[in-house]
């Protein structure tokens, strides 16, 4: 099992993590994943917080981070959502005028101990976007009425 070491203690404190922008916006934050990913890397190198697996997904954010437990969970999450809402704003001051001040993130988030499940996890984040774009891809188009069970016409779809 990895663990991590300070001078006096053994630490193995791992979190999976999903936050979401405010409205789900996905206009604004398409555009802006990449800068988004990169500022969250920034912040949590800059508390020693060690990022495992993250996806940004359509509209949220999953992530398994390892943090030093000298920290809390809502320490950190008031952190990088605080924090990054503000660069975000900073880098791209149009976005203050067109969708109010500074509140990028929901107020809530969900957070679960990895324990013994951090491979598992670590998989589930790596294979969302492909499970995501599967599951978009059954429900787009019918080619049979579920209510006459007859083909549907092309032209009409």
């Amino acid at each position: 099992m990895d663990k991590n070491s300070l001078s006096h203690t053994t630490w193995n404190c791992k979190y999976h993590i999903v936050f979401a922008p405010k409205y789900r916006r996905q206009i604004i934050y398409g555009r802006l994943k990449q800068d988004i990913g990169k500022i969250l890397r920034d912040l949590c190198e800059r508390k020693g917080i060690n990022i495992i697996e993250a996806e940004c997904c359509p509209d949220h954010i999953h992530m398994l981070l390892e943090i030093p437990p000298k920290y809390s969970i809502s320490q950190i999450m008031g952190y990088l959502k605080g924090k990054s809402s503000l660069i975000i704003f900073d880098r791209h001051a149009n976005l203050k005028y067109k969708y109010g001040n500074r509140h990028f993130w929901c107020r809530g988030y969900y957070v679960d101990t990895a324990g013994k499940n951090a491979k598992k996890i670590q998989e589930y984040i790596k294979n969302q976007l492909k499970e995501d774009y599967m599951s978009d891809q059954i429900g787009m188009k019918e080619f049979i009425d579920p209510f006459t069970g007859e083909q549907v016409n092309k032209s009409r779809n």
